[in-house]
């Protein structure tokens, strides 16, 4: 199929339409749509914050960091997220990424892209190492996995779960 000028040059008005109004910023869940930035990104925030050898921990970190871009507090993509300051693991942009842990982080980068989310997560936007006592009367925890404790900010007479829970594995696909 051969585009005439015409055709060519509508689609290079759209593309840069889209990229100054932004409609080509965001990944589209469940449409496939995602970048390869936007899979780097977000599989780097698996990697680095999942302990590299659990699914639900990979899945879990990946759907906070879709909250996160969701929500008007943060930035609104992917990287932006992953990237900003004092948020995510030292060097998660720029330390090496590599066997079985990079695979599964990739993958599960895919998935989550692609819409799946840690059925535990809901609107959690936070997570801290599980080991990691934080002393916060506004924590209302909503799962373990691969290594973290996540949870929501709340009212504190919101809280209902305010000590991290034990670890689960296994949920997610």
């Amino acid at each position: 199929m051969q585009f005439s000028t015409t055709q060519k040059l509508l689609t290079l008005i759209l593309v840069v339409a889209c990229s100054i109004t932004g409609c080509a910023r965001q990944p589209q869940a469940g449409k496939g749509l995602s970048s390869a930035a936007d899979i780097d990104c977000m599989a780097r925030a698996m990697y680095f914050e999942s302990n590299r050898s659990s699914r639900d921990g990979m899945i879990a970190v990946g759907s906070v960091v879709m909250n996160r871009v969701q929500s008007s507090d943060f930035p609104n993509t992917v990287c932006g997220v992953v990237s900003q300051k004092n948020q995510f693991a030292p060097g998660v942009m720029t330390k090496t990424m590599n066997g079985q842990g990079q695979a599964l982080a990739e993958a599960s980068a895919v998935a989550v892209l692609d819409s799946e989310r840690h059925p535990n997560i809901a609107k959690a936007r936070f997570f801290h190492a599980a080991w990691y006592d934080a002393d916060f009367n506004n924590i209302h925890y909503v799962l373990t996995a691969g290594g973290n404790a996540f949870y929501e900010k709340r009212r504190p007479e919101n809280v209902k779960s305010p000590d991290p829970l034990p670890q689960t594995e296994g949920i997610t696909g």
